[in-house]
């Protein structure tokens, strides 16, 4: 695992101790939180670790907890930790957006398992987030034309459409086409779109944090 911090959300002592125990002999990093609330008024914007959390607990259960962090955090990895009895509501947790689950009592396989799985999705993540930004530098040194063709290329637009609806020459697309696939440094058609499609997913997260 690239991160190895964990957050365990439980209100019952017992569990943290024997996760914590569990976990620092595999040398990860532990922070425990023994309340919903709690974990909840915690900063997880620079966390990249993973996190247990119980799905009974006291005041917001653990499907609360859930859906709360996600709507705030959505890249944050989760994974649930369910009695026998709460196979069902983990489930319905996973599909909410949580990693796996885990249930009680704890095997050392199936955490570890667990917690790889959660660590290739932030990684895979994080990847995502260096070609997004990536892509953002590189279409901010298009200029307003160049952009408005490159947006409509990236629709999926031939260069005839293009042209009739800027009210300029095929050949004019043509240079603007080469001119911007050169300045994005990619090759093809695919590629630009992959840009444009990785830029705007960028916006979209921009404007959903503001």
């Amino acid at each position: 695992m690239q991160n190895n911090e964990i957050y365990i959300v439980d209100d019952d002592p017992a569990i943290i101790d024997s996760l914590s125990l569990l976990l620092e002999a595999l040398d990860f990093q532990i922070t425990s939180f023994k309340n919903g609330q709690e974990f909840l008024e915690f900063d997880l914007r620079d966390f990249q670790g993973c996190v247990l959390l119980d799905v009974r607990m006291p005041g917001k259960d653990g499907m609360t907890v859930l859906q709360e962090t996600l709507t705030k955090y959505p890249n944050t990895a989760i994974i649930m930790i369910s009695g026998h009895g709460d196979i069902p509501m983990a489930i319905k947790a996973m599909e909410l957006g949580a990693v796996d689950f885990i249930e009680k009592p704890f095997r050392s396989s199936k955490l570890r398992q667990a917690i790889k799985k959660a660590d290739s999705l932030v990684q895979a993540e994080k990847r995502r987030d260096v070609f997004s930004k990536e892509a953002q530098q590189k279409i901010a040194l298009l200029t307003p034309r160049e952009l408005e063709v490159g947006e409509k290329l990236a629709d999926g637009k031939p260069n005839k459409i293009v042209a009739f609806e800027l009210g300029i020459s095929i050949r004019t697309i043509e240079a603007h086409r080469a001119k911007i696939l050169s300045k994005l440094q990619v090759r093809s058609l695919a590629d630009l779109v992959k840009l444009f499609l990785a830029n705007s997913n960028l916006e979209n997260v921009v404007e959903r944090d503001q």
